[in-house]
């Protein structure tokens, strides 16, 4: 095609067609750039030219992408998970990567060729494995921290990969003393930049930010980014090292969210520009030819990674169904293992027909990760005799901690909201029974509250439920927003006790109807109890009387919730119950008001003598009076904040706006 821009619309015409479908699928928009590639390839239609050009921008998708890993690396968060990272994150890439490179090594009968595919098989996709934990509510349970573990060591490995690798380029020809060479400078590079790059980036970075100018702080990332790869490539060494080194200096600044989000964009674009390059390396026809050995690596891939995470993961504490699940996570390809294909083959470590094997079995399996973690369940299911005996000490301890439990709360889930919501139980003596699958967090509640027990079991199943007394329950709260979730541990509870109250906390308004049809009481969306607070809060702050505020919010929960329908109606405002209670009242002052004319001292004098209040704002027009200032006076239409007892502040507003 000679036109260069008609071959750009095609691209991006076929880019986003699919990548659109690839989205509807739930795939991982990687594959649809692969698919553009291979079919408008060298290969295919040939409308891509396999050009210098384009293999130049596709590698800046490897520098931004690495920018973006060390822009997400925390060191905190490594050295909270260091035994996973290192340990089972290690102990898994080197045993995987020299179980491939040996399998590699008898096949091919090349160390090169074996270490590249030995390298590029063993990684695992980040974006798809993070995905699926997502989808399945996983992200804090138990089964999340040994695959983000592995996945995070994974990323870090990349970087020593892109250095070593290039030494195996024409049969490794490098020497002993070349290699020392390459390693020290890399050394020294990161040492200084590491050390001194840190404060001087931080400087530069907060002279950029006072200019306020979005456009120049975006140019200045990218600045800082392309600087440093260019350092590493006048250093003879891989662009995408120094791009990591920026990210890693940028991330412990204050402006990490600002950066992630400016450079978002660039590295889609060219990271999907490199993709489209690896998918422009696949020949159809010749795949088809060799299906037999594709479906040969395939099973060696993903037979061969469970083999090795299964075992690991059960060695750091996981349950047998767990690790099944973890080895399930971790069994596909990854993006970083066409990174290393790719380099494998600039260097000439790595035989064409080899590549193009590898590609189509990693491609493969990639396609096969959502239903991985499916099988691994069914397997789960049919070895339950191997964990009956942990299933059956997790449901003795819940009906030890519950037994004797008469009109209790039974909560599901020990999250942020599960411990406010056990606090407010425990002040007004309600006795609960609380369920969380996560044993850190267990460990460290367990003890924690007098009224109430904190124990492990996963409330989605029958047998904790009954253990945790949901017969004897007064109610039972799901504090965690997972629809899914709920509605199984809705249909549970039901079979148990058909007339539980069940009250289920949700982000917004959707699932609401299906929640109520399975039989929840209530449900309550976070979105909106967030927006009634935003409300009131700002209405007091605007001078509205806190009676009206109450009112409205009263009347958009009656409105809302049938639980609070008649509740309020012919209550009075104050609650005589709860006299000590202190509450913040805004007053507005009207014209010929008592209150009007005189100075602070005067009126704070009067009210906290008489009862029991004070001012302790006063806004006019919007803005906040200073009360310190003698010469201030009292006018109509001042906003009057009164902190006291709801006797004491109802007194309070009689007497300044008589």
């Amino acid at each position: 095609m000679n036109s260069a821009l008609a071959l750009l619309v095609i691209v991006l015409a076929a880019s986003v067609l699919s990548v659109g479908i690839c989205r509807r699928l739930g795939l991982p928009s990687l594959l649809g750039y692969l698919a553009v590639g291979m079919l408008l390839g060298p290969h295919a239609f040939k409308l891509i030219p396999d050009s210098a050009q384009a293999r130049a921008i596709a590698e800046y998708g490897v520098v931004f992408l690495m920018f973006s890993i060390g822009l997400e690396f925390s060191l905190p968060q490594f050295r909270a998970m260091r035994r996973l990272v290192l340990g089972l994150g290690g102990a898994q890439y080197a045993l995987t990567l020299l179980l491939f490179a040996g399998i590699a090594m008898a096949l091919t009968q090349s160390l090169a060729t074996a270490i590249v595919l030995g390298a590029a098989l063993a990684m695992s996709s980040t974006a798809i494995g993070i995905k699926l934990l997502a989808e399945r509510n996983e992200l804090s349970a138990p089964v999340s921290r040994p695959v983000i573990g592995v996945l995070l060591f994974q990323d870090l490995a990349v970087v020593p990969l892109l250095i070593l690798l290039p030494t195996l380029g024409d049969g490794g020809a490098m020497t002993m003393t070349e290699i020392g060479w390459v390693v020290l400078k890399v050394v020294v590079l990161l040492g200084v930049l590491l050390k001194f790059g840190q404060p001087v980036l931080r400087a530069w970075f907060r002279i950029v930010a006072q200019r306020k100018t979005t456009e120049l702080f975006m140019l200045n990332v990218l600045l800082v980014t392309l600087l440093l790869a260019w350092l590493c490539h006048l250093a003879e060494l891989p662009h995408a090292l120094g791009a990591f080194v920026a990210g890693m200096l940028i991330a412990e600044t204050e402006y990490k969210l600002q950066v992630e989000d400016d450079i978002r964009p660039f590295r889609d674009v060219l990271l999907g520009m490199f993709f489209i390059s690896v998918g422009m390396q696949l020949d159809g026809p010749f795949v088809v030819s060799q299906l037999g050995w594709v479906l040969l690596v395939l099973t060696l891939l993903l037979a061969g990674k469970a083999l090795v995470v299964q075992p690991l993961a059960r060695y750091f504490d996981q349950k047998t169904a767990d690790a099944n699940i973890v080895a399930s996570l971790l069994a596909p390809a990854g993006e970083f293992g066409f990174v290393i294909l790719t380099l494998g083959l600039s260097v000439n470590a790595l035989e064409p027909r080899f590549a193009q094997i590898a590609i189509a079995a990693m491609l493969i399996s990639m396609l096969m990760a959502p239903f991985l973690p499916r099988i691994a369940e069914q397997i789960n299911k049919r070895i339950t005799a191997n964990d009956f005996l942990a299933r059956s000490a997790d449901i003795f301890k819940i009906a030890t901690e519950s037994m004797g439990r008469q009109d209790h709360v039974v909560i599901c889930g020990y999250g942020r909201s599960g411990q406010y919501l056990s606090r407010l139980l425990e002040a007004e003596n309600v006795r609960f029974v609380a369920l969380d699958h996560d044993p850190e967090r267990i460990r460290e509640a367990i003890g924690s509250s007098s009224s109430g027990n904190v124990v492990f079991g996963d409330c989605q199943r029958k047998e904790a439920l009954i253990a945790a007394g949901v017969e004897r329950a007064r109610a039972l709260v799901v504090s965690f927003a997972d629809v899914d979730a709920a509605l199984k541990i809705i249909a549970t509870a039901k079979s148990i006790r058909a007339d539980l109250p069940i009250v289920v906390r949700t982000f917004d308004d959707e699932p609401i109807e299906r929640l109520l049809a399975a039989g929840a009481t209530e449900v309550v969306p976070e979105v909106l109890e967030g927006s009634l607070m935003l409300a009131s809060h700002s209405l007091l702050l605007l001078g509205t009387p806190l009676t009206q505020v109450l009112k409205r919010i009263r009347a958009v929960r009656e409105e809302r919730y049938s639980l609070f329908q008649g509740f309020f109606r012919g209550a009075t405002d104050g609650n005589e119950a709860e006299g000590d209670a202190r509450v913040l009242h805004t007053v507005t002052l009207a014209e010929g008001a008592w209150a009007v004319g005189l100075s602070v001292d005067e009126v704070l004098s009067a009210v906290a003598a008489r009862d029991d209040a004070e001012i302790t704002v006063v806004r006019r027009d919007g803005a906040r009076e200073d009360m310190k200032d003698t010469a201030f006076r009292f006018e109509a239409g001042d906003a009057l904040v009164i902190l006291g007892t709801q006797r004491g502040v109802a007194a309070a507003e009689l007497a300044l706006t008589r």
